[in-house]
């Protein structure tokens, strides 16, 4: 990484975890790869570990590094290329009366609230669901490089979604997203596609989407987002993914 001490040697250094459950493969056990120091991560130093497959939550940047597993691959999506499906473009003209704003990262009961209300419908059990403010405060709010929140709103001001997002030298990273789970509406495909038009207005060239499991149910809809490249033995080449 970019950043080095007087003797040339690199500030950034990194350790790997010790096994714990898997949160995605039922009998698998994880291991992470983790950068330090947290405060030396600044935004560019960031978007090169980005590119090397890492990933942010709260102040600590982390990629797996498995003993024995390879499942999990970073994606991107390449902005220029994209075109929506029909799915997709339903979804997008469905939710166009949503507002949108843009936040600095601040605590925000609503917020809050809407994050309990959605972890309990969708994560039931993960541990997540009892997650407390000051916990949320660090998964959300805790950042050393260039994040905001985009929030959305319905047209009588309720709030339906909120988006964590990082920016990138190169493109943007959707870090997080929660939102209404009663309402029967397709939200997480709309906030992609707001996201990938976010980096079009912006002239960013990729929208990275985290890590894609082929045999788990939370990761595979985004390959329905093409092209979609993954990095695979350090390079970053398009792949062809079975729909989600």
């Amino acid at each position: 990484m970019s950043k080095l001490n007087e003797q040339g040697q690199p500030l950034i250094q990194f350790y790997t975890t010790a096994p714990y459950p898997c949160s995605y493969l039922p009998d698998e056990t994880a291991r992470s790869q983790v950068a330090i120091p947290g405060d030396l991560i600044d935004a560019p130093v960031y978007s090169q570990l980005v590119r090397a497959g890492f990933r942010r939550s709260g102040v600590f940047t982390y990629r797996p590094h498995c003993d024995r597993c390879r499942a999990c691959v970073p994606v991107r999506v390449r902005i220029a290329d994209f075109s929506a499906n029909r799915t997709q473009r339903r979804a997008w003209r469905k939710h166009q009366d949503l507002q949108v704003q843009l936040l600095h990262l601040s605590y925000q009961e609503e917020h809050y609230q809407l994050y309990r209300i959605y972890q309990q419908s969708r994560h039931a059990g993960g541990g997540m669901d009892e997650d407390s403010r000051e916990q949320y405060r660090n998964f959300i709010l805790k950042s050393n490089v260039a994040s905001f929140l985009a929030e959305f709103r319905s047209t009588d001001g309720r709030l339906k979604m909120v988006s964590l997002i990082d920016e990138l030298d190169d493109g943007l990273s959707s870090v997080y997203t929660f939102f209404d789970p009663d309402d029967r509406a397709s939200y997480g495909t709309y906030n992609v596609l707001w996201q990938l038009s976010l980096c079009r207005r912006m002239h960013l060239p990729y929208l990275y989407l985290g890590y894609w499991i082929e045999s788990s149910r939370k990761m595979t809809y985004k390959t329905n987002y093409r092209p979609i490249e993954g990095l695979f033995g350090g390079e970053w080449r398009e792949f062809d993914a079975p729909d989600a």
